[in-house]
Parts: C-alpha cells; sequence; structure tokens
C-alpha cells in the first residue's frame, strides 16, 4: 500500500510549482513566474514572485480550491503565508486533516474554466488499475503539468505504484535532448502535440519505454510511427477533466477498452445512450456525464469507439474549440456572406480552418488581413484558423451536404 499522497513533501512542491505557474501566467497575460525549482525560502512579495496583496490573494484561493483547504484548520492562514515554503507546508498540513477530495479545472477554452470536484479514492483506484496494465517502471518522464487531472493521476499517484525512483519534468527539453536522456525502463507521460515532435525530431528511441498520450486523439498515423521508432507501447487514455480515466487502448485503431473501475448499466438514458458509473468502497457511485458519443462494440458493454463529440467541440493543441462558435464570430465581419470552419485534416496542420465567401466587391487578398485582425481581437489563439480559403460558395458534396476544402491561398 502506497503513502498518502501529501506526505512527500517534493510531490506537494512540484503540484503547487505547477498551479502557481498558471495562476500568474493568468493574472499577467504575457508574464511569467520565476523559473522552478523554487526553494522554500522563495518570497511571495516583489522580492520573489512579485505578487501584490491581491494577486496573493487569488493564488492562495486557487490553491485552496484545487486542495479543498476550506474543509481543514489551514484556510485562514494561506493569504498571510509570504513564502513558497510555507504554502507547501500549509498545504501539507491541510491534506492531512482533510485530504479526501481535490478539485481540477478544464482547459476553458471558450470561457472560464470549469472546475470539476473529485473524491481522492476514485483518482487512486485508477492509478492502481494503470499500474497493474502498465507494469513496473524504473523513471516518470512528465510533460504534462501536475495540476491538472491527468498529470496529477500520472505524475503524482502513478509514479510509486510502479516503483518508479523518480520524475521528471521534460517539458523544457528539445526532442533530440529528451532522447539523450531516455533510458530502458523509462514511462513517458505526454500529449499528441509533444509526441509529434518526438516522432519528427527523434531518430530513434531506446528498447523498452512506454509511452501514455491523452488530453486528445492520437492519429493511428502517429501511433505506428513512434513504435517503428522503438517505443515500446503508446497507451492511449479516453477521459476528461470532469470523469478522469475512462478508457484505453494500447494498439492504432483498436477499441477502448473500459477501466476495471468503470461499469456500464443495462439501463440507457432517454437520449438511449448507456449509463457509467463507478462505485466505491463507502457505496457511493459516481456516473460519468460523457462529452462524446461512443460506439459499443457486442462483447458485454466494456469495449468502444468513440462517435464524435456531442457538443461539436475539437481538441487544437489539447485545447477543446468549438468551431461553430468561431463561425459566428467571423460572420460578424461586415465583408463576410457566409463561411464554414473546420478543423485541419491530418496533412495539414493541428489547427482550424476557415472557407470564407467575400461579400460582392470583397477582395480576398484585401479582407485575409482584416480577417485575421478580426480574429484575434474577438477570439482566443486556440480558435484563431490558421489556415484562410476563399471562394463563390462553400463546398459541398455531392449531396449538397457540407464538405471539406483543401486549404489554398487567396486569390490575387
Amino acid at each position: 500500500m502506497t503513502a498518502a499522497w501529501h506526505t512527500d513533501e517534493a510531490a506537494v512542491a512540484r503540484v503547487l510549482a505547477d498551479l502557481i505557474a498558471d495562476e500568474i501566467r493568468r493574472l499577467r497575460p504575457g508574464g511569467s513566474a520565476p523559473p522552478p525549482p523554487w526553494p522554500a525560502h522563495m518570497a511571495l512579495d516583489e522580492t520573489g514572485f512579485g505578487l501584490d496583496s491581491l494577486e496573493r490573494y487569488t493564488v492562495a484561493a486557487a490553491i485552496a480550491e484545487m486542495l479543498q483547504l476550506h474543509e481543514s484548520s489551514v484556510i485562514d492562514a494561506l493569504p498571510a503565508a509570504r513564502q513558497f515554503g510555507q504554502w507547501c507546508g500549509l498545504a501539507a498540513e491541510g491534506l492531512a486533516q482533510a485530504g479526501t477530495h481535490l478539485t481540477f479545472r478544464t482547459s476553458g477554452s471558450t470561457g472560464t474554466p470549469k472546475p470539476c470536484r473529485h473524491a481522492l479514492h476514485t483518482l487512486e483506484a485508477e492509478a492502481d488499475a494503470l499500474a497493474d496494465y502498465i507494469g513496473p517502471r524504473r523513471r516518470v518522464l512528465l510533460a504534462v503539468p501536475l495540476h491538472h487531472i491527468y498529470g496529477f493521476i500520472f505524475g503524482v499517484l502513478l509514479p510509486p505504484r510502479l516503483g518508479a525512483t523518480g520524475t521528471e519534468d521534460i517539458r523544457q527539453l528539445s526532442p533530440l535532448a529528451l532522447e539523450g536522456r531516455l533510458q530502458a525502463g523509462d514511462l513517458i507521460v505526454s500529449h499528441p502535440a509533444h509526441w509529434a515532435l518526438v516522432e519528427r525530431f527523434c531518430p530513434r528511441l531506446p528498447a523498452d519505454v512506454v509511452g501514455i498520450t491523452s488530453t486528445a486523439p492520437c492519429p493511428d498515423a502517429l501511433v505506428d510511427a513512434l513504435i517503428s521508432k522503438g517505443l515500446a507501447r503508446l497507451i492511449q487514455i479516453y477521459g476528461s477533466s470532469e470523469t478522469a480515466g475512462i478508457g484505453w487502448r494500447d494498439a492504432a485503431g483498436a477499441a477502448f477498452e473500459l477501466m476495471p473501475h468503470w461499469q456500464r448499466t443495462g439501463h440507457d438514458t432517454d437520449a438511449g445512450d448507456p449509463v457509467l458509473y463507478q462505485s466505491s468502497a463507502d457505496g457511493t457511485t459516481v456516473q460519468a456525464a460523457l462529452q462524446d458519443a461512443l460506439e459499443w462494440l457486442p462483447d458485454r458493454h466494456r469495449h468502444f469507439r468513440l462517435a464524435g463529440r456531442r457538443d461539436e467541440a475539437v481538441q487544437v493543441a489539447g485545447v477543446n474549440v468549438f468551431p461553430a462558435r468561431v463561425r459566428a464570430v467571423l460572420l460578424e465581419h461586415p465583408l463576410v456572406e457566409a463561411c464554414a470552419v473546420r478543423r485541419m485534416s491530418a496533412g495539414e496542420g493541428e489547427r482550424l480552418k476557415a472557407f470564407i465567401v467575400p461579400r460582392a466587391g470583397a477582395a480576398a487578398a484585401a479582407l485575409l488581413p482584416e480577417l485575421e485582425a478580426w480574429a484575434r481581437e474577438r477570439l482566443s489563439a486556440m480558435e484563431c484558423p490558421r489556415g484562410w480559403t476563399f471562394g463563390d460558395r462553400l463546398p459541398v458534396d455531392e449531396r449538397g451536404k457540407p464538405a471539406d476544402w483543401s486549404i489554398a491561398p487567396p486569390a490575387r
């Protein structure tokens, strides 16, 4: 049985470091925190992090929210802390008193990120199942932040269950530098955008290196290319901030299998969707609200394929974006008659593309820079289209249904 995670001072410090850095970036767009690791005596004021009183209060509130410290006696002491080490100590003390739940936030691609509260024992059940599925590993290399649910499960709860001797943050390593650091027995925890860089720039991966990928669908071609370069396994995790992990697979194109701690009921919802749930040792049941439609295979309800987003979101660099929202913003431009927006195809890139039908008299070459500026002022970076195509009418297929298009430069 593994020790409670909050008894590991280094783990608590790393989780708080990622959370604090993220909060500072949010408070100061374009700014950043001093590079970690941070000593315990690192001051929170202008001599260290540079936090003013309001910023310090805001970051303290974020710590309290994630660790659910309002249920402990340390809650009132958090805003009064003056050093990073004090925040770490208070966090560990509060978790020892009432560390039964954690809150993680969604990416918030189109608004304020949504808090998702999880019982710690359900996250530990997932980590236990993953440890059995993966097998022993000597090190865990992390390309994901620990204050997100994926990073917390794989970077905090999982390593001791694998018998790993340590973890390492590889987010700042170039792919070639990473290749030089890899050793047999390593586990790399990453996401598709990072895996694409590894595949492109690493000539060969050492034997017995296992990978995990989540946050977005991983293209089958990328999985196969990584395996051909020597990766022993690439385990794909299906889940979300709302549900944590639900299913896994370790072969390109294979169906996902429900993790052992999830079950499917025999009773569907009014919309015809199956209900997934977890049963806990304390008798409580957690039910999943899925953002995706699932296609179930006839094997007693354990295997499924993804059948598209219910909310029509797509993943751009690990962030959910909504093409319908982007389209609505572009249609507000006075020189746009009609438009379509979708994610680029596999050979075109990883961002959104837009097909624009200009109003009569508007030249595409002159309209393009106007639309780029229009989008930057009204959309997040991940929502802004990177490929623009102009034409007299929106593309349709032989049935008159909306069709895909190849990215083409504007007419001159």
